[in-house]
């Protein structure tokens, strides 16, 4: 995956990222960290094409990414999970990919039950998502995002508002994911998880990337704001 970011600004009430410079090549696993309010969800969005920045630009794999081609080739799995709540399981998944893929309704059917297996959840599928945990709903989230075959899959703390039982339950199955192919650029709170699964860490502090590099920076911290967070997490 390749990765440039040029004068990245973007505001709100007051800035929430300033002026962000980035140039990465040949990851597959980025992982986002920082405390709330350091600009890490801001930024993964705008990574994915969702917001668009006050200034700079952002180019992934040689495409913009506000550009409509590059959209259709990411997946985007947010906070809390955002499935219909009148459909099932299988039809949150099946009616993305009829209404916005143009899939015959046999084949979405297909795709949507490989993608739910693939995530433990076959037996959960005709469901609707109160009848399941907060844990099956976020995995059929990331089955309906991996159901239009993205090259990079987005994750915005997928595990914000579960339980430590629920969050292994989500997080050891993202992790079986990392043999698809794809590449995942992703904001978690959950430290070890990012010692197993980024190969690249990016740590947010007011705004800014205030520490870059591989995971075993985690354990020797360059920055005080990094080791302070560090301290706070361990």
């Amino acid at each position: 995956m390749n990765i440039k970011i040029k004068n990245l600004t973007h505001a709100y009430d007051v800035n929430v990222l300033d002026d962000l410079h980035l140039d990465l090549d040949g990851y597959h696993a980025i992982g986002i960290i920082g405390i709330s309010g350091s600009g890490k969800s801001t930024l993964l969005r705008i990574l994915a094409g969702i917001e668009k920045p006050n200034q700079g630009t952002v180019e992934i794999n040689g495409q913009f990414a506000d550009d409509k081609h590059y959209k259709q080739n990411i997946g985007f799995v947010f906070q809390s999970h955002t499935l219909f709540p009148h459909l099932t399981l299988l039809e949150n998944i099946t009616i993305v990919l009829e209404k916005t893929r143009g899939i015959d309704k046999q084949t979405a059917k297909k795709t949507a039950i490989e993608n739910l297996t693939r995530l433990g959840l076959d037996d959960q599928k005709d469901k609707r998502p109160n009848k399941v945990s907060g844990g099956q709903a976020q995995r059929a989230s990331i089955a309906r995002a991996l159901s239009v075959n993205p090259d990079i899959l987005f994750l915005d703390e997928p595990t914000s508002s579960l339980d430590p039982i629920l969050t292994d339950e989500v997080l050891s199955s993202v992790e079986k994911l990392k043999g698809l192919g794809k590449d995942f650029i992703f904001v978690t709170h959950v430290i070890s998880f990012v010692k197993d699964f980024a190969d690249y860490v990016l740590y947010m502090d007011q705004g800014v990337i205030a520490e870059q590099g591989t995971p075993d920076m985690l354990d020797n911290p360059k920055t005080d704001a990094l080791k302070n967070f560090m301290n706070k997490v361990r």
